[in-house]
């Protein structure tokens, strides 16, 4: 088995102390930006690599800070630690366990792109995360790797970690700004893009936790070394957070590409020995996908003939006795609770959604209900400022596609039992 590149606290004990990560190479990846290379050969490198946003979207890192415009007068970095998506707990263990490495990829990023100040957004309840996150940063101030002449270079930067609220809406990049601002953690229109125009009104470059992990092994081995992992379009490791009905839940670090099928069997199988009925490769937010789908490889563009997404690589594990109508439900109750309110179809059409789904899952439902579900989502869909309404809307659909035996089978049982009541009276 490789080593590990992201989950390195795995093999290196105490790693997350700057003398330990320092003797196993750390900040050297700093070293080589600050003192040999360009902003721009920087960026050259990371796009070389093939790297791709690890929060879900999947947007080219290296194309995303080339962005920023240059000779910006006032440049940020925003890492994304919000980390929200039901079933992915990644970055937190990145934060906790190995936080130097998402502090030197984000000071990579800075040099890159002409930052100063580097805000770590974290989710409001990562409280051991961010005070880990917060120790890190203090040592780096202690030696000379934060603030003034980093590394006796003419690069200066500091780092500051921020407590949110704890809403989902907030791990959405312009959301999540607003938060960081002090307002509320709203979604705005695009554009402008928050490369132009993002906090304070400044080019911002929002990367998650664990993309920036990726940067500093990249910058120390090289964009060919990275692309030698992986697929064409989804080069390098990722991590995998399993959860749901497998032996072995928790966070693994795979090539990506690796199928479905194998992570099940790296998690130690289904649990009990029961059968595989259907799992969310997504959290919430992507589309169920079925036995048919668990030798799609785990890559960006791996599950596109099936329906559904990599996401972030939360997968959520499902066996033979899951109501798929009630997990339809609790998705949607989630989404509903974290809508923002801002956009019509979305407060609208979750509140409907789970008002009409918990008629079908209590036995009062009808066909024509099932109709209604499909209709409301159908709605949502391409009408909201950011992508929650598109993501609560997946569940229903999909479950939909893959279990209307479920469905309907709680429309005839209620169906039935009116009729029964009927005779009676």
């Amino acid at each position: 088995m490789m080593a590990h590149i992201l989950l390195r606290h795995r093999d290196i004990e105490n790693i997350r102390k700057l003398d330990v990560y320092r003797e196993h190479g750390g900040y050297e990846g700093l070293k080589k930006a600050v003192t040999e290379m360009t902003p721009a050969e920087v960026i050259d490198v990371v796009r070389a690599s093939g790297l791709r946003g690890r929060g879900g979207a999947g947007f080219p890192t290296g194309i995303k800070w080339g962005f920023i415009p240059k000779n910006a007068d006032e440049v940020y970095i925003v890492i994304n630690t919000d980390e929200s998506e039901t079933g992915t707990f990644k970055d937190r263990e990145l934060s906790e366990k190995n936080p130097h490495q998402v502090i030197e990829g984000a000071l990579i990023a800075a040099y890159a792109v002409g930052a100063k100040k580097v805000y770590n957004y974290f989710r409001g309840e990562f409280m051991d995360a961010g005070y880990a996150m917060e120790e890190a940063v203090k040592e780096c101030y202690a030696n000379g790797l934060l603030g003034e002449n980093i590394l006796g270079t003419d690069f200066s930067c500091d780092f500051h970690c921020h407590f949110g609220g704890g809403a989902y809406i907030c791990g959405e990049e312009t959301a999540l700004i607003k938060s960081l601002e002090g307002e509320r953690g709203q979604p705005w229109s695009k554009p402008p893009f928050p490369a132009i125009e993002g906090l304070y009104s400044k080019p911002t470059v929002v990367n998650n936790t664990e993309t920036l992990a990726n940067v500093p092994p990249i910058l120390v081995n090289g964009a060919e070394w990275y692309t030698s992992m992986g697929t064409q379009k989804s080069a390098g490791v990722k991590i995998v957070c399993m959860s749901g009905h497998v032996e072995k839940p928790g966070n693994y670090e795979v090539i990506m590409g690796t199928t479905y099928r194998e992570l099940i069997d790296m998690a130690g199988g289904m649990r009990g020995g029961k059968a595989f009925k259907a799992l969310l490769p997504s959290g919430g937010s992507g589309p169920v996908i079925t036995a048919d789908a668990l030798d799609a490889p785990m890559t960006y563009e791996g599950l596109d003939e099936y329906g559904s997404v990599m996401g972030s690589a939360s997968v959520i594990v499902m066996d033979e006795t899951t109501d798929m109508v009630w997990a339809a439900l609790k998705m949607i109750h989630f989404f509903k609770h974290e809508s923002c309110g801002k956009c019509t179809p979305c407060r609208e059409g979750t509140f409907w959604m789970e008002q009409v789904l918990e008629r079908i899952y209590h036995g009062h439902g009808t066909q024509r209900d099932i109709e209604v579900l499909e209709s409301v989502a159908k709605q949502i869909k391409g009408q909201t400022l950011c992508a929650l309404g598109e993501f609560a809307i997946n569940p229903v659909l999909s479950t939909i596609r893959h279990f209307m035996d479920e469905y309907k089978a709680k429309v005839n049982g209620a169906a039935v039992l009116e009729t029964a009541v009927a005779a009676a009276d």
